[in-house]
């Protein structure tokens, strides 16, 4: 357990948690450690190094082999990644020689030769029938001793493992982090808290637990040990409940609610009386989620319980046999009445609610005055509406300019994304104007003075993390709708993935776009070549594990725009698989080495989404010439089988161009409302930092920062929304 919970901390901070041991010489240890990092992609810090080096051999050894082991999961070398053909990048031969061969092959095999004539008669070919086609046909022990040895090169990534503090504090200050978030957490990141929860139950709490979902995980864990649970919404008992029946937090899914414990029943009724008792208004919430109450109650069996009467009425308003009338139809009453004003009032007491329709209400406000209602409802309840969404709807401001609208994108929690045309009437660019002016103003208010600003410039064009579904899991991952550079002469994708128990085929495939979006080119299976790059060959089964590569060379790159993607071709879903990833390697012209090299890896992000086409980035070509990906994290729904680049480009190129199109809020715009002429704001160079405390906002901590800074790096972006 200790050690799943230091490879957590050390995933989350980048910190290793302060290794404990005997006072010795392990200086030499120490070194050994840190050239075995380099090979990764990692190195110590001067402190972390120095603490481990007056440690004995034996502790420095013990901490080694538990740090090594979570990085390399972290980069993706805990698999071992063959690849098709054993020379790629080099002799990847064209598609149709390649096919030949496997036909070949197969007539010489006295197993396959009678059903490769038969299929040859009848003038269709199955590639799956052919013995040679798809799978290994080297092991990966002769893949590396085919492959050049990796020559390092200055541009290899190294990422700084620094020294955290002992392990229970690293424990609670992380606990304490993810459940005080003012952002919902992706899936993997709210597992972890759950994890925590478990452990700190008992111990410090953050003041406030503002996201609902990560709420219902320490509930869960109070409930367990015994402490007062935080309800305030008849909502956080149904979340509660989900997450004992190991369903969905978020409601966004069906839960099979499973028979509880009568302590556990009790304690779901008493915290549902309570917080109708203290205020019934709030049995209008059920209304929302009628049908997971009414089941929820089928297992409570509140009738057992007259001494809790407020609990059963929540479940007898689900059921229609008492009557809460919801404020969602009171307001659709008004406006089918044509009073915008009335419904402002009401929506006035629920700022959220009032955020949230606003587009709405300025499109079908009778005029001005009306329009000028609205407006000053939202400027007055501002201060009360969570920050995340006074940046929500800042950011859906930005976009409401074009008159006819260009795609708009819908992605779900899950990540899955589709396009629609943008029929909606423009907003009043003078209201819009208005309301951008007056929430700059509320979140500028909201900031905290950063004292001394110092900025790395990589993250300025980072999107802010309004979501933690936003991103993936992983390394180096950019929340969706983040730019970044690209630096470096050859790309390289590559996917792992293990099937379950299904025989599953990923196919990694590479869509080259024009830049009106149409297609110049693809590289996936059926195209092995291109006169910018190479693929390693199609790999169709995973009882093991399986890699693909895709190779380009930027500089004979001519389109503008390259889109990586994933396609199941057959078996198993990306929720379904044991395990699956995809990632990027830059690497200079003279690098050799193999298919995967760690210290290459800029990315590596866990493909987890529902869909049959993932589609984790896109890389595009500025007028400069310079390469810059943006991040979508994206999953389309494609086909149940077959899915292949060449006929999923319609709709791919359709969602690339709704999301390289929009505008996102970056840290650069909260930047500038920190420093706004109030803060100096210092550019990092990658050398030297000051020696006084600062605010570090960056892609990754610096060494020699002070130690009372405040730092914001990507594993904690989301402590930049206000609340």
């Amino acid at each position: 357990m200790a050690h799943g919970l230091e490879s957590l901390v050390i995933r989350h901070t980048h910190r290793v948690p302060l290794p404990g041991g005997s006072a010795g010489e392990g200086a030499t240890a120490a070194r050994q450690f840190d050239a075995a990092l380099t090979s990764v992609g990692f190195k110590l810090s001067a402190e972390l190094l120095e603490r481990l080096s007056g440690l004995s051999g034996a502790a420095v050894v013990h901490t080694a082999r538990r740090t090594l082991r979570a990085v390399s999961e972290m980069v993706g070398d805990h698999v071992r990644h063959n690849s098709y053909f054993i020379d790629f990048p080099s002799n990847v031969p064209d598609t149709e020689e390649f096919w030949m061969r496997c036909v070949v092959k197969a007539l010489g095999d006295d197993t396959a030769r009678e059903s490769v004539l038969t299929q040859s008669a009848n003038g269709v070919l199955d590639l799956l029938s052919l013995p040679a086609y798809g799978r290994y046909q080297h092991t990966y022990e002769q893949l590396l001793a085919a492959q050049d040895e990796l020559i390092a090169s200055a541009g290899d990534r190294v990422t700084v493992l620094h020294l955290g503090r002992d392990l229970d504090d690293e424990i609670t200050d992380l606990y304490l982090a993810l459940a005080g978030s003012t952002t919902p957490l992706g899936e993997d990141h709210l597992s972890d808290l759950k994890t925590l929860a478990h452990r700190c139950a008992l111990g410090p709490q953050p003041e406030s637990i503002p996201v609902r979902e990560n709420r219902a995980v320490v509930n869960e864990a109070r409930l367990m040990a015994g402490a007062d649970l935080l309800l305030d919404t008849v909502t956080d008992v149904l979340r509660l409940a989900c997450a004992l029946s190991g369903g969905d937090v978020t409601l966004q899914e069906p839960t099979r609610f499973r028979s509880l414990p009568r302590p556990v029943r009790r304690a779901l009724l008493a915290g549902l009386d309570a917080v109708v008792a203290a205020s019934p208004a709030k049995l209008t919430d059920v209304h929302a989620h009628r049908e997971p109450f009414k089941r929820l109650g089928e297992r409570l069996h509140p009738h057992e319980c007259p001494r809790w009467p407020h609990a059963a009425d929540v479940f007898a308003v689900a059921r229609g046999e008492k009557e809460a009338r919801s404020m969602d139809s009171r307001v659709e009453e008004l406006l089918d009445a044509s009073d915008i004003p009335g419904a402002v009032r009401l929506l006035e007491s629920a700022p959220g609610k009032l955020f949230r329709a606003l587009d709405h209400l300025l499109r079908i406000a009778a005029g001005q005055e009306e329009r000028d209602e609205v407006v000053a409802a939202a400027v007055r309840v501002a201060p009360e509406v969570s920050g995340r969404v006074v940046l929500s709807v800042r950011e859906h401001l930005r976009n409401r300019v074009r008159e006819n609208g260009g795609p708009r994108v819908f992605v779900n929690r899950r990540g899955r994304g589709w396009v629609a045309p943008d029929d909606r009437p423009p907003v009043p660019a003078a209201d819009r104007e208005r309301l951008i002016a007056a929430l700059d103003a509320d979140i500028r208010r909201r900031l905290p003075a950063p004292g001394r600003l110092l900025l790395d410039p990589d993250v300025l064009d980072v999107a802010l993390p309004l979501s933690g579904r936003a991103a993936a899991a992983g390394l180096g991952v950019l929340p969706r709708g983040s730019a970044s550079a690209v630096d470096g002469e050859r790309l390289r994708f590559f996917v792992y993935w293990k099937e379950t128990g299904k025989r599953t085929d990923y196919d990694l495939s590479a869509l080259l776009l024009h830049t009106d979006y149409s297609m110049d080119s693809w590289l996936s299976y059926t195209s092995l070549k291109t006169v910018a790059g190479v693929h390693s060959g199609d790999v169709t089964e995973a009882p093991d594990g399986a890699s693909e590569f895709i190779e380009l060379s930027l500089d004979r790159v001519r389109s503008t725009f390259i889109v990586p993607q994933v396609d199941i071709y057959a078996g198993e879903g990306f929720d379904e698989v044991e395990e699956s990833f995809f990632g990027f390697m830059l690497r200079d012209g003279e690098q050799k080495g193999r298919p995967f090299e760690p210290r290459t890896v800029r990315t590596k992000s866990d493909l987890r989404g529902t869909g049959r086409v993932a589609l984790p980035l896109v890389f595009r070509r500025e007028e400069d010439g310079r390469w810059r990906a943006k991040w979508l994290h994206l999953y389309l729904r494609g086909i149940s089988s077959a899915n292949r680049v060449e006929e999923n480009q319609i709709s791919v190129s359709k969602v690339v161009r709704a999301i390289v199109e929009r505008e996102y809020l970056t840290v650069r715009y909260l930047v500038d409302l920190m420093s706004d002429g109030r803060t100096a704001v210092d550019l990092w160079d990658g050398t030297a930092v000051p020696d006084e405390p600062v605010t570090y906002i960056g892609l990754e901590r610096p060494e020699g920062l002070h130690p009372h800074s405040r730092v914001v790096t990507l594993e904690n972006l989301r402590d930049l929304i206000p609340d």
